[in-house]
Protein backbone atom coordinates (compact mmCIF):
# COMPACT_ATOMS: atom_id res chain seq x y z
CA UNK A 1 0.00 0.00 0.00
CA UNK A 2 1.49 3.34 -1.04
CA UNK A 3 2.03 6.09 1.51
CA UNK A 4 -0.31 9.06 1.73
CA UNK A 5 1.26 11.93 -0.22
CA UNK A 6 2.61 14.65 2.06
CA UNK A 7 4.37 17.71 0.66
CA UNK A 8 5.56 20.90 2.29
CA UNK A 9 6.27 24.49 1.41
CA UNK A 10 9.10 25.59 3.66
CA UNK A 11 10.00 29.26 3.18
CA UNK A 12 12.47 31.24 5.29
CA UNK A 13 11.11 34.47 6.84
CA UNK A 14 13.97 36.55 5.47
CA UNK A 15 11.80 38.99 3.52
CA UNK A 16 8.75 39.07 1.24
CA UNK A 17 7.64 35.97 -0.63
CA UNK A 18 8.80 36.19 -4.27
CA UNK A 19 6.47 34.95 -7.02
CA UNK A 20 8.92 32.07 -7.56
CA UNK A 21 8.20 30.99 -3.99
CA UNK A 22 4.47 31.26 -4.64
CA UNK A 23 4.87 28.99 -7.67
CA UNK A 24 6.72 26.44 -5.52
CA UNK A 25 3.86 26.56 -3.02
CA UNK A 26 1.34 26.24 -5.85
CA UNK A 27 2.98 23.15 -7.39
CA UNK A 28 3.14 21.53 -3.95
CA UNK A 29 -0.52 22.37 -3.37
CA UNK A 30 -1.60 21.03 -6.78
CA UNK A 31 0.36 17.80 -6.33
CA UNK A 32 -1.05 17.20 -2.85
CA UNK A 33 -4.65 17.90 -3.87
CA UNK A 34 -4.41 15.77 -7.01
CA UNK A 35 -3.22 12.78 -4.99
CA UNK A 36 -5.56 13.32 -2.04
CA UNK A 37 -2.64 14.21 0.20
CA UNK A 38 -1.53 16.92 2.63
CA UNK A 39 -0.01 20.32 1.91
CA UNK A 40 2.03 21.58 4.87
CA UNK A 41 3.46 25.03 5.63
CA UNK A 42 6.70 24.96 7.62
CA UNK A 43 8.59 28.14 8.51
CA UNK A 44 12.35 27.55 8.36
CA UNK A 45 13.75 30.34 10.54
CA UNK A 46 17.08 28.81 11.57
CA UNK A 47 18.99 31.68 9.90
CA UNK A 48 18.72 34.10 12.81
CA UNK A 49 20.91 36.79 11.20
CA UNK A 50 18.64 37.15 8.15
CA UNK A 51 15.31 36.95 10.02
CA UNK A 52 12.94 39.79 9.07
CA UNK A 53 10.07 40.76 11.37
CA UNK A 54 6.67 40.47 9.70
CA UNK A 55 7.86 38.11 6.96
CA UNK A 56 6.06 35.07 8.40
CA UNK A 57 2.71 36.90 8.57
CA UNK A 58 3.34 38.14 5.02
CA UNK A 59 3.88 34.57 3.77
CA UNK A 60 0.65 33.36 5.37
CA UNK A 61 -1.39 36.32 4.09
CA UNK A 62 0.04 35.84 0.58
CA UNK A 63 -0.97 32.18 0.45
CA UNK A 64 -4.46 33.07 1.69
CA UNK A 65 -4.87 35.70 -1.03
CA UNK A 66 -3.68 33.20 -3.66
CA UNK A 67 -6.21 30.62 -2.48
CA UNK A 68 -3.57 27.92 -1.92
CA UNK A 69 -3.82 27.52 1.81
CA UNK A 70 -2.18 24.56 3.61
CA UNK A 71 -4.31 22.06 5.46
CA UNK A 72 -1.56 21.68 8.09
CA UNK A 73 1.30 23.81 9.36
CA UNK A 74 2.26 27.17 10.85
CA UNK A 75 -0.94 29.08 11.70
CA UNK A 76 -3.02 26.05 10.67
CA UNK A 77 -2.19 23.42 13.29
CA UNK A 78 -1.71 19.68 12.92
CA UNK A 79 -0.30 16.74 14.88
CA UNK A 80 3.30 17.00 13.54
CA UNK A 81 4.07 20.45 14.96
CA UNK A 82 5.41 22.80 15.94
CA UNK A 83 5.77 23.94 12.33
CA UNK A 84 8.19 26.78 13.03
CA UNK A 85 11.77 25.52 13.25
CA UNK A 86 12.89 27.89 15.99
CA UNK A 87 10.18 26.32 18.18
CA UNK A 88 11.68 22.88 17.44
CA UNK A 89 15.19 23.98 18.46
CA UNK A 90 15.73 21.29 21.11
CA UNK A 91 14.94 18.51 18.64
CA UNK A 92 18.00 18.83 16.43
CA UNK A 93 21.07 18.47 18.68
CA UNK A 94 20.43 14.79 19.50
CA UNK A 95 20.19 14.00 15.78
CA UNK A 96 23.45 15.83 15.10
CA UNK A 97 25.17 13.94 17.93
CA UNK A 98 23.77 10.66 16.61
CA UNK A 99 25.64 11.32 13.37
CA UNK A 100 28.85 12.08 15.30
CA UNK A 101 28.51 8.82 17.27
CA UNK A 102 27.89 6.88 14.03
CA UNK A 103 30.99 8.34 12.40
CA UNK A 104 28.93 10.24 9.81
CA UNK A 105 29.75 13.68 11.23
CA UNK A 106 32.33 15.29 13.50
CA UNK A 107 32.86 18.24 15.84
CA UNK A 108 34.93 21.11 14.45
CA UNK A 109 36.56 23.62 16.85
CA UNK A 110 37.99 25.97 14.23
CA UNK A 111 37.14 29.60 14.96
CA UNK A 112 35.70 31.88 12.25
CA UNK A 113 39.02 33.78 12.31
CA UNK A 114 41.01 30.58 11.72
CA UNK A 115 38.74 29.60 8.83
CA UNK A 116 39.09 33.06 7.25
CA UNK A 117 42.88 32.86 7.61
CA UNK A 118 42.92 29.42 5.95
CA UNK A 119 40.83 30.69 3.03
CA UNK A 120 43.11 33.70 2.60
CA UNK A 121 46.25 31.56 2.62
CA UNK A 122 44.73 29.23 0.03
CA UNK A 123 43.80 32.22 -2.12
CA UNK A 124 47.39 33.50 -2.01
CA UNK A 125 48.55 30.05 -3.12
CA UNK A 126 46.25 30.24 -6.15
CA UNK A 127 43.49 28.10 -4.61
CA UNK A 128 40.56 30.57 -4.38
CA UNK A 129 37.86 27.97 -3.65
CA UNK A 130 39.25 26.40 -0.49
CA UNK A 131 36.86 23.92 1.10
CA UNK A 132 36.65 22.11 4.40
CA UNK A 133 36.56 18.54 3.05
CA UNK A 134 38.03 15.03 3.09
CA UNK A 135 41.43 16.39 2.00
CA UNK A 136 41.73 19.45 4.26
CA UNK A 137 39.96 18.28 7.42
CA UNK A 138 43.05 16.46 8.71
CA UNK A 139 44.90 19.78 9.02
CA UNK A 140 42.06 21.49 10.87
CA UNK A 141 40.94 21.39 14.53
CA UNK A 142 38.22 18.77 14.76
CA UNK A 143 37.31 15.52 16.49
CA UNK A 144 38.87 13.56 13.59
CA UNK A 145 42.28 15.26 13.68
CA UNK A 146 42.59 15.84 17.43
CA UNK A 147 43.18 13.14 20.05
CA UNK A 148 40.27 11.91 22.11
CA UNK A 149 41.78 13.53 25.21
CA UNK A 150 42.14 16.89 23.42
CA UNK A 151 38.53 16.75 22.27
CA UNK A 152 37.29 15.93 25.77
CA UNK A 153 39.41 18.76 27.21
CA UNK A 154 37.93 21.28 24.75
CA UNK A 155 34.41 20.09 25.52
CA UNK A 156 35.09 20.32 29.27
CA UNK A 157 36.25 23.92 28.74
CA UNK A 158 32.96 24.66 26.89
CA UNK A 159 34.83 25.59 23.74
CA UNK A 160 32.35 26.43 20.95
CA UNK A 161 32.15 23.99 18.07
CA UNK A 162 30.17 23.21 14.98
CA UNK A 163 29.14 19.78 13.76
CA UNK A 164 30.11 19.04 10.16
CA UNK A 165 29.07 16.27 7.80
CA UNK A 166 31.88 13.78 7.22
CA UNK A 167 31.65 13.64 3.46
CA UNK A 168 32.91 10.27 2.15
CA UNK A 169 35.70 10.43 -0.39
CA UNK A 170 35.15 9.57 -4.08
CA UNK A 171 31.61 8.19 -3.81
CA UNK A 172 28.99 8.67 -6.53
CA UNK A 173 25.73 9.88 -5.02
CA UNK A 174 22.79 8.97 -7.30
CA UNK A 175 19.17 9.93 -7.02
CA UNK A 176 16.24 10.21 -9.41
CA UNK A 177 14.69 13.65 -9.77
CA UNK A 178 11.02 13.60 -10.82
CA UNK A 179 11.71 16.41 -13.32
CA UNK A 180 15.36 15.95 -14.31
CA UNK A 181 15.76 12.19 -14.25
CA UNK A 182 18.86 10.58 -12.75
CA UNK A 183 21.38 12.90 -11.11
CA UNK A 184 24.89 11.74 -10.17
CA UNK A 185 27.38 13.76 -8.14
CA UNK A 186 30.78 12.62 -6.88
CA UNK A 187 31.48 13.44 -3.25
CA UNK A 188 34.95 14.77 -4.18
CA UNK A 189 33.04 17.83 -5.42
CA UNK A 190 31.28 18.34 -2.08
CA UNK A 191 32.53 19.93 1.13
CA UNK A 192 31.92 19.00 4.76
CA UNK A 193 28.87 21.18 5.31
CA UNK A 194 28.07 22.53 8.77
CA UNK A 195 25.01 20.72 10.16
CA UNK A 196 24.87 22.33 13.60
CA UNK A 197 26.03 25.83 14.47
CA UNK A 198 27.90 27.16 17.51
CA UNK A 199 24.76 29.13 18.40
CA UNK A 200 22.89 25.92 19.16
CA UNK A 201 20.79 26.15 16.02
CA UNK A 202 20.82 23.61 13.20
CA UNK A 203 21.67 24.68 9.67
CA UNK A 204 19.06 24.39 6.94
CA UNK A 205 20.50 21.03 5.83
CA UNK A 206 20.04 19.19 9.12
CA UNK A 207 16.77 20.80 10.20
CA UNK A 208 15.28 20.27 6.76
CA UNK A 209 16.04 16.54 6.72
CA UNK A 210 15.00 15.91 10.32
CA UNK A 211 11.72 17.81 9.91
CA UNK A 212 10.86 16.20 6.57
CA UNK A 213 11.38 12.79 8.18
CA UNK A 214 9.41 13.55 11.35
CA UNK A 215 6.59 15.14 9.35
CA UNK A 216 6.37 12.18 6.97
CA UNK A 217 7.15 14.17 3.81
CA UNK A 218 6.96 11.89 0.77
CA UNK A 219 7.84 14.40 -1.99
CA UNK A 220 10.20 17.36 -1.78
CA UNK A 221 9.15 19.80 -4.51
CA UNK A 222 11.40 22.86 -4.40
CA UNK A 223 13.37 25.34 -6.50
CA UNK A 224 16.30 24.46 -8.73
CA UNK A 225 18.62 26.44 -6.44
CA UNK A 226 18.46 23.54 -3.97
CA UNK A 227 19.64 20.96 -6.51
CA UNK A 228 23.34 21.30 -5.46
CA UNK A 229 22.30 20.49 -1.87
CA UNK A 230 20.34 17.37 -2.83
CA UNK A 231 23.34 14.94 -2.78
CA UNK A 232 24.13 16.00 0.80
CA UNK A 233 20.49 15.50 1.74
CA UNK A 234 20.45 12.04 0.16
CA UNK A 235 23.57 11.13 2.17
CA UNK A 236 21.96 12.43 5.36
CA UNK A 237 18.91 10.21 4.83
CA UNK A 238 21.22 7.26 4.31
CA UNK A 239 23.28 8.21 7.40
CA UNK A 240 20.14 8.16 9.54
CA UNK A 241 18.83 4.99 7.89
CA UNK A 242 15.63 6.76 6.80
CA UNK A 243 13.58 6.44 3.61
CA UNK A 244 14.50 9.17 1.15
CA UNK A 245 11.55 11.17 -0.24
CA UNK A 246 11.16 11.72 -3.96
CA UNK A 247 12.80 14.95 -5.18
CA UNK A 248 11.55 17.37 -7.82
CA UNK A 249 13.59 20.51 -8.52
CA UNK A 250 11.62 23.20 -10.32
CA UNK A 251 13.09 25.36 -13.12
CA UNK A 252 13.96 29.01 -12.55
CA UNK A 253 11.65 31.87 -13.46
CA UNK A 254 13.67 34.07 -15.82
CA UNK A 255 13.54 37.81 -16.49
CA UNK A 256 11.45 38.91 -19.51
CA UNK A 257 14.61 39.15 -21.64
CA UNK A 258 15.52 35.58 -20.66
CA UNK A 259 18.82 36.72 -19.15
CA UNK A 260 19.08 35.40 -15.64
CA UNK A 261 16.76 34.60 -12.76
CA UNK A 262 13.91 36.99 -11.98
CA UNK A 263 14.99 38.38 -8.61
CA UNK A 264 13.27 40.30 -5.84
CA UNK A 265 15.08 43.43 -7.00
CA UNK A 266 13.78 43.18 -10.57
CA UNK A 267 10.15 44.05 -9.82
CA UNK A 268 9.48 47.76 -9.61
CA UNK A 269 12.78 48.42 -11.44
CA UNK A 270 11.39 46.70 -14.57
CA UNK A 271 7.87 48.04 -14.15
CA UNK A 272 5.91 45.06 -12.81
CA UNK A 273 5.37 43.36 -9.42
CA UNK A 274 7.33 40.28 -8.39
CA UNK A 275 5.53 39.88 -5.05
CA UNK A 276 1.97 38.58 -4.53
CA UNK A 277 0.99 41.45 -2.21
CA UNK A 278 2.59 44.74 -1.18
CA UNK A 279 5.61 44.52 1.11
CA UNK A 280 6.65 47.40 3.35
CA UNK A 281 10.17 47.44 4.78
CA UNK A 282 11.01 48.55 8.33
CA UNK A 283 12.19 51.82 6.76
CA UNK A 284 8.77 52.38 5.19
CA UNK A 285 9.78 51.55 1.61
CA UNK A 286 6.96 49.80 -0.29
CA UNK A 287 7.46 47.11 -2.93
CA UNK A 288 4.36 46.60 -5.03
CA UNK A 289 2.32 43.40 -5.14
CA UNK A 290 -0.08 41.87 -7.64
CA UNK A 291 -3.07 42.28 -5.32
CA UNK A 292 -2.61 46.03 -4.93
CA UNK A 293 -1.90 46.41 -8.65
CA UNK A 294 -5.41 45.21 -9.38
CA UNK A 295 -4.77 41.60 -10.39
CA UNK A 296 -7.26 38.88 -9.55
CA UNK A 297 -5.64 36.13 -7.49
CA UNK A 298 -7.08 33.52 -9.90
CA UNK A 299 -5.35 35.21 -12.85
CA UNK A 300 -2.06 35.44 -10.93
CA UNK A 301 -2.20 31.75 -10.02
CA UNK A 302 -3.21 30.70 -13.56
CA UNK A 303 -0.23 32.63 -14.96
CA UNK A 304 2.18 31.13 -12.40
CA UNK A 305 1.00 27.58 -13.08
CA UNK A 306 2.00 27.89 -16.73
CA UNK A 307 5.44 29.31 -15.88
CA UNK A 308 7.34 26.04 -16.12
CA UNK A 309 4.46 23.58 -16.58
CA UNK A 310 2.30 22.93 -19.62
CA UNK A 311 -0.88 20.87 -19.86
CA UNK A 312 0.10 19.23 -23.16
CA UNK A 313 -2.42 21.15 -25.26
CA UNK A 314 -3.23 24.77 -26.12
CA UNK A 315 -5.54 25.40 -23.17
CA UNK A 316 -4.41 28.43 -21.16
CA UNK A 317 -7.25 29.31 -18.81
CA UNK A 318 -7.68 27.03 -15.80
CA UNK A 319 -9.63 27.28 -12.58
CA UNK A 320 -7.77 26.06 -9.51
CA UNK A 321 -9.83 22.85 -9.55
CA UNK A 322 -8.92 22.30 -13.22
CA UNK A 323 -5.24 22.84 -12.40
CA UNK A 324 -5.48 20.21 -9.64
CA UNK A 325 -7.05 17.76 -12.08
CA UNK A 326 -4.53 18.42 -14.89
CA UNK A 327 -1.24 19.03 -13.07
CA UNK A 328 1.62 16.54 -13.16
CA UNK A 329 5.33 16.79 -12.39
CA UNK A 330 6.06 14.95 -15.66
CA UNK A 331 4.99 18.05 -17.60
CA UNK A 332 7.16 20.47 -15.64
CA UNK A 333 10.09 21.57 -17.81
CA UNK A 334 13.78 21.43 -16.93
CA UNK A 335 14.79 24.73 -18.46
CA UNK A 336 14.00 28.19 -17.09
CA UNK A 337 10.61 29.76 -17.85
CA UNK A 338 10.65 33.34 -19.15
CA UNK A 339 8.24 35.68 -17.36
CA UNK A 340 6.07 37.81 -19.64
CA UNK A 341 4.42 40.79 -17.88
CA UNK A 342 2.17 41.50 -20.89
CA UNK A 343 0.89 37.92 -20.86
CA UNK A 344 0.17 38.33 -17.16
CA UNK A 345 -2.03 41.33 -17.98
CA UNK A 346 -3.76 39.23 -20.65
CA UNK A 347 -4.64 36.61 -18.02
CA UNK A 348 -6.17 39.30 -15.83
CA UNK A 349 -8.13 40.66 -18.78
CA UNK A 350 -9.59 37.21 -19.50
CA UNK A 351 -10.64 36.76 -15.87
CA UNK A 352 -12.21 40.22 -15.77
CA UNK A 353 -14.21 39.57 -18.94
CA UNK A 354 -15.38 36.21 -17.61
CA UNK A 355 -16.91 37.79 -14.51
CA UNK A 356 -20.59 38.65 -14.64
CA UNK A 357 -21.59 42.31 -14.79
CA UNK A 358 -23.12 41.89 -11.34
CA UNK A 359 -19.86 40.56 -9.89
CA UNK A 360 -17.96 43.51 -11.36
CA UNK A 361 -20.54 45.91 -9.93
CA UNK A 362 -19.92 44.42 -6.48
CA UNK A 363 -16.19 45.02 -6.93
CA UNK A 364 -16.70 48.59 -8.16
CA UNK A 365 -19.06 49.66 -5.39
CA UNK A 366 -16.62 49.73 -2.42
CA UNK A 367 -13.98 51.55 -4.51
CA UNK A 368 -16.46 54.22 -5.62
CA UNK A 369 -17.87 54.62 -2.12
CA UNK A 370 -14.33 55.36 -0.94
CA UNK A 371 -13.44 57.72 -3.80
CA UNK A 372 -16.75 59.55 -4.38
CA UNK A 373 -19.47 61.11 -2.27
CA UNK A 374 -22.06 60.11 -4.89
CA UNK A 375 -23.91 56.86 -4.33
CA UNK A 376 -24.29 54.65 -7.39
CA UNK A 377 -26.87 51.89 -7.53
CA UNK A 378 -26.00 48.26 -8.16
CA UNK A 379 -28.16 48.36 -11.29
CA UNK A 380 -26.28 51.39 -12.67
CA UNK A 381 -22.85 49.88 -11.97
CA UNK A 382 -23.95 46.60 -13.56
CA UNK A 383 -24.79 48.46 -16.78
CA UNK A 384 -21.47 50.34 -16.70
CA UNK A 385 -19.53 47.11 -16.15
CA UNK A 386 -21.28 45.53 -19.13
CA UNK A 387 -20.27 48.43 -21.37
CA UNK A 388 -16.67 48.75 -20.20
CA UNK A 389 -15.39 45.27 -19.35
CA UNK A 390 -14.43 44.23 -22.89
CA UNK A 391 -12.04 47.18 -23.01
CA UNK A 392 -10.60 46.78 -19.50
CA UNK A 393 -7.68 44.80 -18.11
CA UNK A 394 -8.15 45.83 -14.48
CA UNK A 395 -11.16 46.96 -12.43
CA UNK A 396 -9.47 50.34 -12.15
CA UNK A 397 -9.61 50.68 -15.96
CA UNK A 398 -13.41 50.77 -15.77
CA UNK A 399 -13.15 53.69 -13.36
CA UNK A 400 -10.41 55.48 -15.30
CA UNK A 401 -11.56 54.94 -18.89
CA UNK A 402 -15.21 55.27 -17.90
CA UNK A 403 -14.76 58.18 -15.49
CA UNK A 404 -17.55 60.05 -17.32
CA UNK A 405 -20.02 57.55 -15.83
CA UNK A 406 -19.08 58.70 -12.32
CA UNK A 407 -17.91 62.31 -12.62
CA UNK A 408 -18.63 65.46 -14.55
CA UNK A 409 -16.31 66.00 -17.51
CA UNK A 410 -13.22 67.95 -16.47
CA UNK A 411 -11.12 67.53 -19.61
CA UNK A 412 -11.89 67.01 -23.29
CA UNK A 413 -9.58 64.94 -25.52
CA UNK A 414 -7.44 67.50 -27.32
CA UNK A 415 -6.49 65.22 -30.19
CA UNK A 416 -10.17 64.69 -31.03
CA UNK A 417 -10.88 68.43 -30.78
CA UNK A 418 -8.05 69.21 -33.19
CA UNK A 419 -9.02 66.52 -35.71
CA UNK A 420 -12.79 66.17 -35.46
CA UNK A 421 -14.27 69.46 -34.13
CA UNK A 422 -14.82 71.24 -37.44
CA UNK A 423 -16.27 74.67 -38.18
CA UNK A 424 -19.77 73.27 -38.67
CA UNK A 425 -19.63 70.84 -35.72
CA UNK A 426 -21.17 73.29 -33.17
CA UNK A 427 -24.21 73.81 -35.43
CA UNK A 428 -24.58 70.05 -36.02
CA UNK A 429 -24.33 69.35 -32.27
CA UNK A 430 -26.95 72.01 -31.51
CA UNK A 431 -29.35 70.39 -34.01
CA UNK A 432 -28.65 66.91 -32.58
CA UNK A 433 -29.24 68.23 -29.07
CA UNK A 434 -32.72 69.50 -30.00
CA UNK A 435 -33.58 66.11 -31.52
CA UNK A 436 -32.38 64.19 -28.44
CA UNK A 437 -34.54 66.39 -26.21
CA UNK A 438 -37.57 64.89 -27.94
CA UNK A 439 -36.54 61.23 -27.53
CA UNK A 440 -38.86 59.46 -25.10
CA UNK A 441 -38.32 57.00 -23.51
CA UNK A 442 -34.55 57.59 -23.58
CA UNK A 443 -33.53 54.03 -24.49
CA UNK A 444 -30.61 52.72 -26.53
CA UNK A 445 -32.89 51.81 -29.44
CA UNK A 446 -34.77 55.12 -29.47
CA UNK A 447 -31.56 57.17 -29.29
CA UNK A 448 -30.03 55.20 -32.16
CA UNK A 449 -33.19 55.57 -34.27
CA UNK A 450 -33.29 59.35 -33.76
CA UNK A 451 -29.55 59.67 -34.46
CA UNK A 452 -29.76 57.60 -37.66
CA UNK A 453 -32.77 59.60 -38.87
CA UNK A 454 -30.80 62.83 -38.38
CA UNK A 455 -27.85 61.45 -40.40
CA UNK A 456 -30.11 60.26 -43.21
CA UNK A 457 -32.06 63.51 -43.39
CA UNK A 458 -28.88 65.57 -43.77
CA UNK A 459 -26.95 62.90 -45.73
CA UNK A 460 -24.17 62.90 -43.13
CA UNK A 461 -21.75 60.03 -42.56
CA UNK A 462 -21.26 58.80 -38.99
CA UNK A 463 -17.74 60.27 -38.94
CA UNK A 464 -19.12 63.78 -39.33
CA UNK A 465 -21.40 63.62 -36.29
CA UNK A 466 -20.28 60.74 -34.05
CA UNK A 467 -16.90 62.07 -32.77
CA UNK A 468 -18.35 65.44 -31.71
CA UNK A 469 -21.28 63.69 -30.03
CA UNK A 470 -18.91 61.40 -28.09
CA UNK A 471 -16.66 64.30 -27.14
CA UNK A 472 -19.53 66.30 -25.67
CA UNK A 473 -21.03 63.41 -23.67
CA UNK A 474 -17.84 61.63 -22.50
CA UNK A 475 -14.89 63.93 -23.14
CA UNK A 476 -13.20 61.01 -24.92
CA UNK A 477 -12.25 60.20 -28.48
CA UNK A 478 -13.30 56.56 -28.29
CA UNK A 479 -15.25 54.07 -26.18
CA UNK A 480 -18.31 51.81 -26.19
CA UNK A 481 -21.50 52.45 -28.17
CA UNK A 482 -22.67 56.05 -27.70
CA UNK A 483 -26.29 54.95 -27.69
CA UNK A 484 -25.64 52.58 -24.78
CA UNK A 485 -23.62 55.25 -22.96
CA UNK A 486 -26.41 57.82 -23.33
CA UNK A 487 -29.11 55.41 -22.19
CA UNK A 488 -27.01 54.52 -19.13
CA UNK A 489 -26.18 58.12 -18.21
CA UNK A 490 -29.80 59.17 -18.64
CA UNK A 491 -31.46 61.95 -20.60
CA UNK A 492 -30.91 64.82 -18.16
CA UNK A 493 -27.15 64.28 -17.91
CA UNK A 494 -26.70 63.86 -21.69
CA UNK A 495 -28.72 67.00 -22.48
CA UNK A 496 -26.86 69.00 -19.81
CA UNK A 497 -23.41 67.91 -21.04
CA UNK A 498 -24.22 68.69 -24.66
CA UNK A 499 -25.76 72.03 -23.77
CA UNK A 500 -22.81 73.15 -21.63
CA UNK A 501 -20.08 71.47 -23.63
CA UNK A 502 -20.48 73.15 -27.05
CA UNK A 503 -19.21 76.53 -25.82
CA UNK A 504 -16.45 74.93 -23.73
CA UNK A 505 -15.10 72.95 -26.69
CA UNK A 506 -15.37 75.99 -28.99
CA UNK A 507 -13.19 77.94 -26.56
CA UNK A 508 -10.71 75.04 -26.31
CA UNK A 509 -10.58 74.75 -30.09
CA UNK A 510 -9.72 78.43 -30.31
CA UNK A 511 -6.94 78.08 -27.71
CA UNK A 512 -5.48 75.04 -29.46
CA UNK A 513 -5.53 76.80 -32.83
CA UNK A 514 -3.48 79.68 -31.41
CA UNK A 515 -0.93 77.51 -29.60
Amino acid sequence: MSKRVRVRFAPSPTGPLHMGGVRTALYNYLYAKKHGGDFILRIEDTDEKRFVAGAQDYIIESLKWCGIEPNEGADYGGDKGPYIQSQRKDLYKPYAMQLVENGKAYMAFDTPEELSKMREQAKQMGLPNWQYNAVTRSSMKNSLSLSKQEVEKRLANNEPYTIRMKMPRNVDVKFEDEIRGWVTVNTNNLDDKVLFKESGMPTYHLANIVDDHLMGITHVIRGEEWLPSAPLHVLLYEAFGWDTPKFAHLPLILRPDGKGKLSKRDGDRLGFPVFPINWQTAEGEIYSGYRENGYFSEAFINMLALLGWNPGDNKELFTLDELVETFSLERVGKSGARFDPDKTKWFNQQYLRAKSNEELADLLMPILNKESSDAFSKDYLTKVAGLMKERATFIQDILTDGDYFFNNIKNYDQKTIKKKWKEDTPQIMSELLEILKTVEPFTTQNIETAFSAYLNKNEYGFGKVGPGFRLLVTGKGMGPSMFDICATLGKNKVIQRMDEGIDKINALKSELSQS
